[in-house]
Formats: C-alpha cells, structure tokens, sequence
C-alpha cells in the first residue's frame, strides 16, 4: 500500500477508535509516514498500533526527545514503531510544555523504552509517569540542568591537557 494511503488509513482508524481530537497532525516526510498524537493518549495509542492486527506495529526500534524552541509546546516525544512483518515505519510524536513536561511511561507496552526514556528525562526532562526507574542515566544525579535543551548555557569544564595543568588547579588533589 502506498505510503500516503496507509498513512489516511492510520489516521483514520485512530480517529475511529479514540475519537477526533486524539490526532493532531499526520504527515509524510521524505517518505516517512508520522502522526502527532495528544499527549494523555500516547500509551492507549501505542497499545493500539502494536496489538491491532491491521497495524502490527510490535517493535519500538527508539524513543527520541526533541526541543523544539522557539515553538510551543517546546518539548517533544518521537516514537519510532516498525511492522516487521510488512516493513513499515511510523514515527508518533506528542508534543509537551516545558512547564509540565509530563507523560505516561511506555515501558509496560514495550520494555526497550526503559533506558531510553530514562534519556530523555536526563537530557530534556521529560517525566514519564509510571516508569519503573525514572532516574538519571547519563548525567550525575545531583546535576542541576537538562544539557540537550537549546536553552542551556554553553560552556563547560576545561579539558587537561600537559600544556595546561598547572592553570587547572586541584585537578589532582
């Protein structure tokens, strides 16, 4: 099936099962089919696509965030899904406040999620309700800050190099 077509068949069978305002957009980019969901439904419709035998979508290959300043709301979640069995790909994304970037774990339906949302509540802080772990990941627990926001200050520690550490005091101590 054309991706276009498959692409009104999704959406069409989302606003059929959760009603019309669960869709907010669904659109083809360079050949890659994505619907943006609301946000409170996203684990219902992930349920959806992975157990609807017309969808298939079993397999979440990642879970990206993205900041999208200066546009609100700034923060957001992509799903990427892949029907393994007529290799096909579906990107759901939601978008979040920065004010209460809040949304519901996936990790009940797909269990691969679990480090990467914890990634995301590193990078981005994004909480995700219900998560089995939500701590940081990558970054110290008692940073302060999210390092992929675009708003966060550049900078940084300098890096010790021979030439330079005698300026880099208590480095070593």
């Amino acid at each position: 099936m054309p991706e276009e077509s498959r692409l009104r068949a999704t959406a069409d069978a989302l606003r059929a099962r959760f009603g019309d305002d669960v869709l907010i957009e669904a659109s083809l980019h360079c050949g890659q089919a994505c619907v943006q969901v609301d946000p409170a439904r996203i684990v219902s419709v992930l349920g959806f696509l992975r157990d609807d035998p017309d969808f298939g979508f079993k397999f979440l290959a990642s879970v990206h965030g993205c900041d999208y300043m200066p546009s609100a709301p700034r923060l957001g979640v992509h799903y990427e899904l892949l029907n393994m069995r007529q290799i096909e790909r579906l990107r759901v994304k939601v978008r979040l406040p920065i004010e209460d970037a809040q949304i519901e774990s996936c990790v009940g339906l797909f269990p691969t999620a679990d480090f990467q949302e914890r990634e995301i509540y590193d990078m981005f802080g994004v909480v995700f309700t219900g998560h089995p772990d939500l701590r940081r990941i990558l970054m110290p627990e008692d940073y302060e800050g999210f390092p992929q926001r675009r708003d966060f200050p550049l900078g940084g520690e300098p890096v010790i190099f021979t030439h330079n550490e005698p300026e880099a005091p208590g480095w070593y101590e």
